[in-house]
């Protein structure tokens, strides 16, 4: 593989990310129980035209671990810097799950850092999300028991470390659609990353401020605090996503954007990594 690995002070952590190509700077952000690796497909696709950079999100894989900063507007920020650090002024932006929500975020703080924005399976807010399947069915809750139980003190700890092959197996292979995107060394790899000293701890503050009930008091009491999205914004996910369905990622109580929209055929949750092809197709046209 000819794509590099770096490390970078932004907003006061140092992140991990790899990159490769150059000219125009093109952001890849993950979701939670991911690293930069979730983006193997795209990064030595995309960067026949941009520079990629992909990073591994603050406290994930090789990032630093602080304590504290995983809220939206702290995870927001970090990407705002790492485009200053990498002496761009702006950068295309795609973010998948909680990365798309980091990226929705970072475009309505900072619109002139994001000339485009793509999200991947990932709501406009995950309180919408949740709200959505409380209202449909008892069985799109169980499919997201993960995150429920991680809003739990004192469980997340014991779930994690304890039973984490099981997780990962229920994530990455039982609710995929195309089986085949994951293999045992693909989940093998995701366990390794999230096994690493202070990555746990880390993760149970994203999976939090993903339902933070303070976080939607604030934007909601607070409208005026960010922007519409001013670039254009691409929404694509998989038609059989059984943990983020079509329903739950458009919000009504958002204000409403120019979006293009585009949905992938027997396809799940985890799009990047299951429809490769597809994906960086869109991602071209819509970038180009």
């Amino acid at each position: 593989m000819s794509w590099e690995h770096r490390y970078i002070s932004a907003n006061s952590v140092k992140l991990h990310y790899v990159t490769q190509g150059s000219g125009k700077l093109l952001i890849l952000l993950h979701g939670l129980f991911e690293f930069w690796y979730s983006w193997r497909h795209q990064l030595s696709y995309l960067s026949r035209h941009f520079k990629v950079v992909v990073p591994d999100l603050r406290g994930y894989n090789d990032s630093e671990k602080p304590h504290n900063g995983y809220d939206l507007d702290t995870l927001s920020t970090d990407i705002s810097s790492l485009i200053h650090r990498l002496g761009y002024e702006k950068a295309y932006v795609v973010g998948h799950d909680w990365g798309g929500t980091i990226a929705w975020h970072l475009a309505r703080r900072f619109p002139a850092k994001v000339d485009k924005l793509a999200i991947l399976s990932s709501p406009q807010r995950w309180q919408t999300a949740l709200t959505q399947g409380l209202s449909q069915s008892w069985e799109h809750l169980q499919r997201n028991w993960h995150l429920l139980a991680l809003q739990t003190p004192g469980l997340p700890q014991w779930l994690i470390k304890d039973n984490l092959p099981s997780l990962l197996t229920y994530l990455f292979q039982q609710q995929v659609v195309r089986k085949s995107s994951f293999t045992k060394a693909n989940t093998d790899l995701y366990e390794a990353a999230l096994q690493k000293p202070g990555v746990v701890p880390a993760l149970l503050q994203h999976a939090r401020h993903c339902f933070s009930l303070s976080d939607w008091i604030v934007s909601w009491a607070s409208p005026s605090r960010l922007s519409n999205v001013q670039a254009s914004t691409l929404v694509m996910w998989g038609e059989d996503d059984r943990l983020i369905p079509e329903a739950g990622i458009f919000s009504k109580d958002v204000a409403t954007e120019a979006i293009i929209k585009r949905s992938i055929p027997d396809c799940g949750h985890w799009i990047q990594q299951e429809a490769p092809s597809s994906v960086n197709r869109e991602l071209i046209e819509f970038l180009s």
